[in-house]
């Protein structure tokens, strides 16, 4: 139960911005250092794992770190969070989501807003997305609490390299990132594959958690 819903959902916003931010600005940073795509990805994976860690740990108490409207979605399908504090949590989410953005590539003295072009679309891809958030959902509804603030960031880490989508999982982070031409882009016409196959792997994933903690109690 939320201690002062108005403060969780100032932490969401908060919390996802400074995500975004990294995931965005790491990309950036990786381009300048190196033209080896392997290492731009690694230097990406790294600092995100390491900034959603520490967002994990220090949110939880305040909002319970969602920083997904995937996450969100299936709390309030649980009942865990009331829908108006959803809907507040998901417009938290997706702002924080595009000013993460708009902060990194003002800190790198780049247009605000750009455009990338590298075609993500596809099948595999989409299919890849599913696995990562549903991997990710997983993770969140089975995971012990206390577990939370390494186990998101190592599937996360994980996925970055294993899933042909290389793990946005998380609607607002892919709306965020179509607004770059950075490492970390997607172009606006892949948007909705990606935000659909997140919809649908989390909401397979909260099934699977069902099934496995009712078989848990048998």
């Amino acid at each position: 139960m939320l201690l002062n819903p108005r403060k969780a959902v100032l932490a969401e916003f908060v919390g996802t911005a400074t995500l975004v931010m990294a995931v965005v600005g790491s990309g950036i940073a990786a381009q300048r250092l190196t033209d080896d795509v392997g290492l731009q990805l690694l230097i990406n994976a790294l600092a995100t794992v390491a900034t959603l860690g520490v967002l994990i740990a220090v949110l939880l108490p305040i909002s319970g770190a969602h920083l997904n409207p995937v996450i969100t979605l299936v709390m309030m399908i649980r009942g865990e969070v009331p829908r108006r504090v959803g809907v507040a949590y998901v417009a938290a989410q997706l702002t924080g989501g595009v000013a993460g953005t708009l902060m990194a590539h003002a800190m790198y003295e780049r247009a605000l807003v750009s455009t990338f072009h590298r075609d993500r679309g596809s099948h595999g891809t989409w299919l890849g997305e599913l696995i990562a958030t549903a991997g990710l959902v997983l993770v969140v509804l089975l995971a012990q609490r206390a577990a939370l603030a390494w186990a998101v960031p190592a599937w996360i880490g994980a996925a970055y390299f294993f899933t042909s989508s290389t793990s946005f999982a998380n609607p607002a982070v892919t709306v965020g990132r179509a607004l770059t031409d950075s490492f970390a882009g997607i172009r606006w016409i892949d948007v909705p594959g990606f935000v659909i196959a997140q919809v649908v792997g989390g909401l397979l994933a909260l099934l699977l958690a069902r099934a496995l903690i009712a078989k848990e109690s048998e």
